[in-house]
């Protein structure tokens, strides 16, 4: 199995592969940049201050950048849905803190579907393809249900950071969506480099399968729901670093029975390990060791799959604990610089009884970006 490479301080890549009939979970890698460098002020944007206040965004503020827009294009022949944020203005070395961030913007699900995959890059106004190491990260949360380990969050169906990781699509599974569903779309943009980039957008091509009103037809469709256990629990994701060594560990509680399909971790530099444990049965359900280079930033985080026993079963009820080291060789503190997420998949034993993950709708009012007509 091929392991990912990180580049940029928040890589987020959760590819599945088909191994056989059986599915695995690729990582979930990220490295941290620690130090900001020199920004230019800001141009064509307010500086106005923006609290991002979702999970990955840790409660940052940053200014606005403006006539940001969500558009989308269905192609019912090839059952495939694009949808583009953009444009932003990128300064050349320009840290996340400096850049003017887009506000978070909403697509609405044109139809009863299942989503099958993801495949996301960076363009500009050309379609010329923009390098993927400006894409600080970008993150889709469904806010019509709610993530099934912690209720208070929305469910996160999809992140990539700058390695633009495809997620692949895997017959006889897909995330189901309903038509009408608000995703949420945060997106995190900086630029490193010396090149300024215009009218950058970022697009991801989303192939689906419709979901026909006789539910026998697709009853070969399995639902999959993302799995995020966290060593902040149900908190924001992000977490001081003191100098030396970090051992944090964290508690989630699984309230459905099923199996998770595999799994694979989300640290930041200098992250030595992540380690999940059912507490309930004291057993080790994974260990990933992190690979960092010489400089301390972290390579890559192994995978680990169930395959040959059909998947882990979870228990309703069953505490699952995370537990995130870190070795910090800088001698000072990193301030936000850590997270410690173990992601998967989980195939629930009763997919009806998920169905009390549906939240109400929120009213229209309280949605700050509408979609688009490509």
């Amino acid at each position: 199995m091929k392991i990912l490479q990180s580049s940029t301080c928040f890589q987020i890549a959760l590819p599945i592969a088909l191994l056989g009939a059986s599915l695995a979970i690729p990582p979930l890698v990220a490295r941290a940049a620690q130090q900001p460098q020199p920004a230019p002020p800001p141009h064509n944007m307010d500086h106005m201050q923006h609290n991002h206040g979702g999970f990955m965004q840790e409660g940052m503020h940053h200014a606005v950048a403006k006539g940001i827009k969500l558009e989308q294009q269905v192609e019912a022949g090839t059952h495939t849905i694009t949808v583009r944020e953009g444009p932003l203005t990128l300064p050349a070395n320009t840290s996340h803190m400096k850049m003017p961030q887009p506000p978070d913007v909403f697509w609405t699900i044109p139809l009863d579907a299942f989503l099958l995959a993801y495949t996301p890059r960076l363009v500009d106004a050309n379609g010329n393809a923009v390098p993927g190491i400006v894409l600080h990260h970008t993150a889709f949360w469904n806010t019509d249900r709610s993530d099934f380990l912690c209720p208070n969050k929305e469910e996160h169906i999809f992140g990539a950071g700058s390695e633009l990781t495809n997620w692949m699509e895997i017959p006889g599974y897909g995330y189901r969506v309903q038509k009408g569903d608000k995703i949420r779309i945060e997106t995190m943009v900086h630029n490193p480099t010396g090149t300024a980039y215009d009218k950058v957008y970022l697009e991801v091509k989303i192939p689906y399968a419709p979901a026909a009103a006789d539910a026998d037809s697709t009853a070969a469709t399995k639902s999959v729901y993302p799995t995020w256990m966290d060593v902040q629990s149900c908190g924001n994701s992000g977490y001081d670093l003191k100098a030396g060594k970090n051992e944090n560990t964290g508690t989630v509680t699984v309230k459905y029975n099923g199996v998770l399909l595999g799994v694979g971790g989300h640290m930041h530099d200098y992250a030595k390990q992540i380690v999940l444990e059912d507490a309930t049965r004291k057993e080790t359900v994974a260990t990933l060791d992190a690979k960092l280079d010489e400089k301390g930033q972290l390579v890559s985080i192994p995978v680990v799959t169930f395959l040959d026993r059909g998947g882990y079963k979870f228990a309703a009820g069953d505490q699952l604990r995370i537990t995130a080291i870190y070795d910090n060789t800088t001698g000072k503190p990193l301030p936000s610089g850590a997270m410690g997420i173990v992601v998967g998949y989980f195939l629930p034993a009763d997919d009806s009884a998920m169905s009390t993950l549906r939240r109400k709708p929120k009213p229209a009012a309280r949605q700050v970006a509408a979609t688009h007509d490509m």
